[in-house]
């Protein structure tokens, strides 16, 4: 979509106004005020991060508003000398979606990832998630696997 631009947010005033944007389009989207506004993190961690190589934060903006965005980490694997880059949130903005921009996302990354050296990219989505489901199965190949938290609290 040409209208739309790409780019990976870096160590800087108007990308840290994006990243907080881009948390409050995850809440929406995912429906998680508390996860991502509940408790913002300060200016200086989310510069930190936007700093870091291994932490990929990018978005899709229309005439400067933002449309969608997503956060992907790059894994230093030890079994070869590689990497592999993991998409932990995606989203699109309600009024932006349908328009190929999560497709468009997604081949960013990698074309990122690809500089970085990473080998391959991968997502985790919910069964019932259809929309990320048919979105990622379009576009790579799928595994089932199953998915286990470790919390650091007993279960009452």
């Amino acid at each position: 979509m040409s209208n739309i631009q790409y780019k990976r947010l870096a160590d800087d005033a108007q990308s840290l106004q994006l990243f907080r944007d881009l948390n409050a389009l995850f809440a929406d989207a995912f429906e998680e005020d508390k996860t991502y506004l509940g408790n913002p993190p300060s200016d200086g961690y989310l510069q930190s991060l936007l700093a870091k190589e291994h932490i990929l934060v990018c978005v899709a903006l229309s005439g400067g508003e933002l449309a969608g965005g997503l956060v992907a980490y790059v894994l230093d694997k030890f079994e070869q000398q590689r990497k592999e880059v993991y998409i932990y949130d995606l989203a699109v903005a309600s009024n932006y979606r349908r328009r190929k921009i999560a497709t468009e996302l997604i081949h960013f990354v990698q074309a990122e990832a690809q500089s970085l050296g990473a080998w391959v990219v991968f997502v985790q989505a919910d069964p019932v998630d259809t929309a990320a489901v048919n979105l990622y199965s379009s576009l790579g190949t799928r595994e089932d696997v199953f998915h286990f938290d470790f919390s650091f609290e007993k279960d009452e």
